[in-house]
């Protein structure tokens, strides 16, 4: 399994995984300054609308040739297709919600994924009481009916939203269908061949690291 696959950029340099990881930065700030009917934008206030400074955008945008012109900054609109095609995104990608409780449900109720470059196109549960269900606009199918649904919809992506003793059979499964891509929101580890990305997303890690700052700040109690 591999969590992150490592990619090269201009001139056949390799691109850190810390730059991969703020392309979404750039490409959520840049759809917010499109929007706002901005053209250009300097690094300086690309880097405020990303959160992070001005030498990491001038360092990350240059691993693939995006090298702005001095004293403008870039183009909104170019730079804004090129990192799209830097992502991947050249046309949307399409993903399947295993497992459609709570969490699975919000994910299909979302509205966010479409301009990021995401369509959810399939869900399928193992409950009765779900299967055959609408959320968000998606009928919910049987578990049984996975890669039918993924060779039909020409799904690409599986967010895996089961408990985390079904996770790594849903893993198999969505492997066996041919999905080279996995979110994980199931709080446990799940094993994928090699040519498969496997990203975990823990939702109470992130909480217990926020926990930890948290007490950090919290004053020391005096020895008794």
């Amino acid at each position: 399994m591999v969590s992150d696959s490592s990619a090269v950029g201009e001139q056949g340099r390799e691109i850190p995984d810390a730059t991969v990881a703020r392309l979404p930065l750039y490409h959520r700030a840049l759809i917010s300054l499109h929007r706002s009917g901005a053209s250009t934008v300097s690094s300086e206030e690309l880097a405020t609308a990303a959160g992070v400074n001005a030498a990491k955008v001038r360092k990350d945008l240059s691993y693939f040739g995006s090298y702005g012109t001095r004293g403008v900054g870039y183009d909104v609109g170019q730079l804004l297709e090129e990192i799209r095609n830097d992502l991947g995104l050249q046309h949307p990608r399409n993903c399947i919600v295993v497992g459609t409780g709570n969490l699975g449900a919000a994910l299909l109720s979302f509205g966010g994924f479409k301009d990021r470059g995401f369509a959810v196109v399939a869900a399928v549960d193992v409950d009765p009481a779900r299967v055959g269900t609408t959320i968000g606009g998606i009928r919910v199918g049987h578990q049984d009916d996975l890669a039918g649904l993924v060779e039909a919809n020409d799904v690409a992506i599986g967010l895996l939203t089961t408990p985390p003793v079904a996770a790594q059979q849903v893993a198999d499964e969505l492997v066996a269908a041919g999905v080279r891509s996995i979110l994980n929101f199931a709080p446990t580890v799940v094993e994928a061949p090699e040519d498969v990305v496997v990203r975990h997303v823990d939702l109470a890690s992130e909480l217990e690291i926020l926990a930890f700052h948290e007490g950090r700040r919290e004053p020391i109690a005096p020895a008794s």
